[in-house]
């Protein structure tokens, strides 16, 4: 992908996801609503007899552990240095990786698991970022996508208590769903109502078993 947007915004989440940053995810406990996610997920891989998953933005691989320990094998994959150090000392397969530059073959997982990183790609790049992940699955592979949504405005959020402060982009339900239908077939949608003013959108996404242009012949 060519220089853009995020390319600026990667510097700086490098920045707030530094070793500071490491410590204090791994602190955190994960809200129910999310484990609930996370174990449907998971019912979904196990049906679909999927074996391989690649997470980005693994963060500290609390939820690439749980992969794990379910049999999936899995490779943990974060921007963060520090957040990669944590994975492995989890005893996870782990490296540096830009999820808009995944240098890894193509069509080499049967799944993808992405939770709250893609709220960090502006949407002029999001199309781009998107086609990468695609060509990392296995034809007919499943995507789970999960964001925090709102109004369609992005930006960064100079509140964050994060330094430097995040950029974030909150789409719409129809924006993330038209994003996700450039390259997948949406399996499964919802919102998950919260307490605070974040919307959660969770997506469950497939890459097609075949090209539009194979399935005509």
């Amino acid at each position: 992908m060519a220089d853009s947007g995020y390319d600026q915004i990667r510097t700086a989440l490098l920045a707030s996801y530094g070793d500071s940053g490491a410590q204090r995810r791994d602190s955190l406990g994960k809200a129910d609503w999310k484990l609930a996610e996370r174990a449907a997920f998971l019912r979904r891989l196990q049906d679909a007899g999927c074996r391989t998953l690649l997470e980005i933005g693994a963060g500290t691989g609390q939820d690439s552990q749980f992969f794990a320990d379910h049999g999936i094998g899995v490779l943990a994959t974060d921007l963060s240095p520090a957040m990669v150090a944590r994975c492995r000392e989890k005893g996870l397969a782990a490296r540096v990786l830009d999820f808009s530059r995944p240098d890894l073959e193509p069509e080499s997982f049967d799944a993808v698991h992405a939770m709250n990183c893609l709220l960090h790609v502006p949407n002029a790049d999001l199309p781009a970022v998107l086609a990468a992940i695609a060509r990392l699955l296995r034809p007919g592979g499943l995507f789970f996508l999960g964001v925090y949504g709102g109004d369609g405005t992005e930006g960064v959020y100079e509140a964050d208590d994060y330094v430097p402060p995040r950029f974030f982009s909150r789409r719409t339900d129809e924006q993330i769903r038209d994003y996700a239908r450039q390259q997948f077939e949406i399996l499964d949608f919802h919102v998950v109502a919260r307490e605070d003013a974040f919307r959660f959108q969770s997506l469950t996404l497939r890459r097609p078993a075949m090209s539009s242009a194979r399935a005509s012949l």
